[in-house]
């Protein structure tokens, strides 16, 4: 069975308009959500105009700022203390990777934590860890929607995460312990992985290696979220999983692409719709 990202993310969109629609009559206005990217890089132009076509899909306000790849890192900072006075604005997203001169760290924490939409400021993240009301990251929120929707409970389960970035695989991690599954992490310096994934029911490939699972590498019925967006030999878009060899072992995968990728979108919304309430509450 393939995990439709693209239908549960315009299932999740289209349940999130639905809401935006009666935002106007009780708080005067929409959610507005603001993109910085910094220089040309190919990669983000092309994930920051499907950020803005899923803000307009939900009726979201949406500002772009795009500046130069030189932009020096007090500008950049100067920019983001502007937009976190700025009460018409409730969403932040500095789209990374970042050019060379600027510290992503430095960055990621000058974000005001009520506005911090990717859930990736230190005290967001310190409340995942503590289980306490936060904004989850994107990407790892997508994978348990998906799951979800195909019924899929991790309670029980052995899940084996690899990859141990804090954008995904650590977070992904503990999001799959909180529902009680049994978590293991393996990374590049993982002995004998393969017998490691091999015992996973559900088995989460994050670690930016073109098809590097193979369908050696897992049992007969797991569960497959590839979070990979690479090119292999031939230039063409794929996962960390080699969809190939593994999809007839899998009781469910998600494709490369149309799985993960959508549904970080629709996590965004999500996420830049939970930040405009909680604002507007408290």
């Amino acid at each position: 069975m393939i995990l439709d990202g693209k239908a549960v993310s315009a299932a999740l969109k289209a349940e999130i308009a639905q809401k935006v629609k009666t935002l106007p009559q009780t708080y005067g206005r929409v959610p507005h959500l603001v993109v910085i990217l910094v220089g040309e890089d190919p990669a983000s132009q092309v994930y920051v105009r499907n950020k803005s076509l899923a803000v307009e899909a939900v009726g979201f306000r949406s500002t772009t700022l795009v500046l130069p790849a030189d932009t020096a890192e007090e500008t950049l900072l100067g920019r983001i203390r502007e937009l976190n006075a700025d009460d018409s604005v409730d969403g932040i997203l500095v789209q990374l990777p970042l050019p060379s001169q600027i510290d992503e760290a430095k960055v990621i924490r000058s974000i005001a934590v009520e506005k911090d939409v990717d859930g990736f400021h230190p005290l967001n993240v310190a409340a995942l860890f503590q289980k306490m009301p936060c904004i989850v990251p994107c990407t790892p929120k997508g994978i348990m929607k998906l799951l979800a929707s195909a019924g899929i409970d991790p309670k029980g389960k052995r899940a084996v995460v690899i990859g141990r970035s804090n954008i995904v695989g650590l977070p992904v991690a503990k999001l799959l312990l909180d529902a009680n599954a049994t978590v293991s992490i393996c990374h590049s310096r993982t002995a004998n992985l393969a017998e490691e994934t091999r015992r996973a029911d559900i088995l989460v490939a994050a670690v930016g290696r073109p098809k590097m699972i193979t369908g050696d590498m897992v049992s007969e019925g797991v569960v497959v979220i590839d979070v990979g967006v690479n090119r292999d030999k031939e230039g063409k878009l794929c996962g960390d999983v080699d969809f190939d060899s593994v999809a007839p072992k899998a009781s469910f995968i998600t494709p490369v692409p149309g799985g993960v990728g959508p549904m970080t979108i629709a996590c965004l919304m999500e996420n830049t719709l939970e930040c405009f309430l909680k604002r507007r509450s408290g």
